[in-house]
């Protein structure tokens, strides 16, 4: 089998029972193939499959050519997956709401509709339909954001990063800015702090230590080149135990002191004290402001539950001056993102009935006892699947987590569906369940911990549970079918 010149003879005589592109064409699959997907696709496809046939015949990688049905199905795999869409819907099942990897916070019906509609039609943008002229997008939401932070002004772009940069290019560009060093963060990404100040042109003076920072280390470095004193809202870590910090309010008045402004990165902003819904508090652009902020950024798309912007409040001078910034065209927002930002901006307008409009805070506020009812109703559904894979299913108590640098030590009580392995036999079956499930239709994302597989329910809506049974049963029978 392995000697070449014994092998020469077949290849060759499979390679010209392959079929032609123009025969495949012509059969009844071919047909309803162009009919859904066009010629030229179709085309491309068939062209590709045969080639890649032929090469592995050729290197001996396959000994026979396949019958045609199977070449057929090849052709027709190939085509479904070409017209998947690379962005896939997810079911959130990890225990993080905002989950980074997986588009952060869940919108609305009222802000999706309102995003599909700016996406669909001819809407006024940059328009001023009272007077007749050019216009200015930031005042779509300008006003909702003053209302609801109590600022002068009011500028959006493509997200918080790109908020920071530009204030910084805006306001610090050749001139020093004056940062704690406990509040050097690095976020997702690799995206930290020193790096984006060295990008927009501002230098960074440290002042203090890791642990603790004293208002006397700010004073003592302010000089004729400092622009600025920043402070970082540290939200996706926490240091504790022998520590200090200058409060924001004093911070202020060292800044005003000197005649610099004062500026307030949020990280991931709410607009309200979540305490008020029963969730650890975080700091709001308010309260920023109202302690002496002169700007304040923070994130659209994760505590605040619109889609992704990064938001700039403050003193009206100094946003004109950012608004000003060459750079403030490249980072601005499309149509899209402001129809979104507006509708959920007004959600905001009632704070009574925000837990049952705002998803990310139905989501976050979700009562135990409603997931430890879910996870009984969807417990028969699907134990004898899991049993027949080797595997123990059982409901189990868990901490979810806010997420995406939001109150990262804080944890909210949940209940997850818990899969594990019987015997050690049975431990490569909890991991082939867990890649079949995110290779779903709808792809079902959990957490592997203590060689469980840890499916979080606080994400789970009701509406998605036949989803999810659906895919759980298929994916169980291919473990059972490969035991």
């Amino acid at each position: 089998m392995n000697n070449p010149t014994v092998a020469r003879a077949p290849v060759s005589e499979w390679l010209s029972q392959l079929p032609s592109v123009d025969k495949i064409l012509l059969l009844d699959r071919a047909q309803e193939w162009l009919e859904e997907y066009g010629r030229d696709e179709v085309l491309r496809v068939t062209r590709s499959t045969l080639s890649l046939l032929r090469q592995a015949l050729v290197e001996q990688k396959r000994v026979t050519a396949p019958e045609l049905e199977t070449l057929l199905d090849e052709i027709a795999a190939t085509l479904k997956t070409r017209a998947t869409p690379n962005l896939r819907r997810v079911l959130n099942l990890t225990g993080t709401v905002l989950h980074t990897n997986l588009g952060r916070a869940v919108m609305p019906p009222e802000v999706i509709e309102a995003m599909a509609s700016a996406a669909a039609e001819p809407c006024a943008l940059e328009y001023d339909l009272g007077q007749g002229k050019r216009g200015d997008r930031d005042e779509l939401v300008e006003e909702l954001l003053c209302e609801l932070t109590g600022a002068e002004a009011a500028t959006v772009v493509n997200n918080n990063a790109a908020a920071v940069f530009l204030l910084l290019n805006a306001l610090s560009n050749r001139k020093e800015t004056i940062v704690s060093r406990g509040e050097l963060i690095e976020i997702g990404g690799a995206f930290r702090i020193p790096d984006i100040m060295k990008r927009a042109g501002a230098k960074l003076v440290e002042v203090g230590t890791t642990n603790r920072t004293h208002a006397k280390d700010f004073v003592e470095v302010i000089g004729v080149k400092t622009a600025l004193l920043m402070k970082v809202h540290t939200s996706n870590y926490v240091v504790q135990g022998f520590t200090a910090e200058v409060p924001e309010v004093e911070l202020a008045k060292i800044a005003h002191q000197h005649q610099l402004p004062f500026v307030v990165d949020l990280g991931s902003g709410t607009l309200l004290d979540l305490a008020r819904y029963g969730l650890p508090s975080e700091p709001t652009p308010r309260q920023a402001i109202e302690m002496g902020a002169d700007l304040v950024t923070f994130s659209c798309d994760k505590l605040l539950g619109g889609p992704q912007a990064g938001i700039l409040v403050g003193r009206r001078a100094l946003i004109q001056k950012i608004k000003k910034n060459p750079l403030k065209r490249v980072l601005r927002v499309g149509k899209v993102t402001l129809a979104g930002l507006e509708a959920v901006l007004r959600l905001y307008r009632n704070p009574d009935t925000l837990p049952q409009r705002l998803s990310v805070l139905q989501l976050l506020t979700r009562p135990q006892a409603d997931m430890q009812a879910q996870a009984e109703r969807l417990l028969p559904r699907i134990q004898n699947a899991i049993t027949q894979c080797g595997l123990l299913l059982s409901t189990h108590p868990v901490k979810s987590q806010i997420g995406s640098g939001s109150l990262p030590v804080e944890r909210l009580p949940s209940v997850a569906l818990a899969i594990e392995p019987t015997t050690r036999l049975t431990e490569k079956n909890v991991l082939r369940l867990e890649r079949l499930l995110r290779a779903s239709a709808t792809a079902i994302v959990g957490r592997i911990s203590d060689k469980m597989l840890l499916l979080d329910l606080r994400c789970l809506t009701q509406d998605k549970e036949e989803i999810f049974v659906t895919a759980l049963l298929a994916a169980a029978s291919q473990v059972v079918s490969v035991r």
